[in-house]
């Protein structure tokens, strides 16, 4: 039986898009594995996420800074 390749959904730079998908990072897949391995800390993935978000912001200057916001933040808010 074939393994199956296991494709990380990580940022390419400059892009900021998916090495596996190809779509805006953070993509729906890489989003689930966040949410999972920072499971018992928001805090610190949405500190991680607001470090990228520099990054990402320096390297994308063609973006609306507000989009980038809610691109890499918005989701990371608890629901309740």
């Amino acid at each position: 039986m074939p393994r199956r390749r296991h494709r990380n959904h990580l940022p390419t730079r400059p892009t900021w898009r998916c090495q596996a998908c190809g779509i805006a990072w953070p993509c729906s897949a890489a989003k689930l594995r966040l949410l999972g391995e920072y499971r018992g800390d928001r805090v610190a993935l949405t500190v991680y996420l607001a470090t990228l978000l520099t990054e990402a912001s320096e390297q994308l200057t063609e973006v609306d800074p507000s989009r980038l916001t809610d691109r890499f933040l918005s989701w990371t808010r608890a629901r309740g």
